[in-house]
């Protein structure tokens, strides 16, 4: 497993950050379904879904609803929800956006590789044959908590990607 710490100033969307989104778009591969797209387009094959309309997003979505209709496969699904009940309500204009393991369950159908951002490093894991690859710390210089980024591909993957 890759492990790495960069420090970066926080904003308020997350790949407004140019070190971050430095780093994401050189940890996507293929074709990467963006699932809580945001503000900021990333310079990579991406497919935007985002439940705010004031977002920039391919399709305004539930990221649930959205997921378990999907028939499409990504090479990468990239994660960036607000990362408390709180951030959604502020960023997110009252939009509550936490259903992590409904969507949890139905990505291995699209994908082998998650990209997930927070405040904790779990999300797909062992029980969803998925394992850990790669972790990054970004921390903020004590202005907040550290945003932690982390890699998940399916086990039978492992050392091919």
């Amino acid at each position: 497993m890759k492990a790495y710490l960069i420090n970066t100033p926080l904003r308020k969307y997350t790949f407004e950050a140019p070190r971050i989104r430095e780093w994401v778009e050189k940890v996507c591969v293929g074709k990467t379904l963006n699932l809580f797209a945001g503000k900021t387009k990333l310079d990579i094959d991406e497919f935007r879904v985002d439940v705010d309309k004031d977002m920039v997003a391919d399709i305004y979505s539930d990221a649930y609803e959205f997921i378990k209709n999907c028939k499409d496969k990504y090479d990468t699904v990239l994660l960036d929800p607000p990362y408390s009940y709180r951030k959604s309500m502020e960023f997110y204009n009252g939009n509550y956006t936490s259903k992590f393991k409904l969507i949890a369950d139905e990505l291995p159908r699209i994908t082998n590789r998650v990209i997930s951002f927070g405040y904790h490093t779990t999300f797909m894991g062992k029980k969803r044959d998925f394992e850990l690859n790669e972790l990054c710390v970004f921390g903020h210089s004590g202005a907040q908590h550290a945003t932690l980024a982390i890699v998940e591909i399916q086990s039978n993957l492992i050392g091919e990607k």
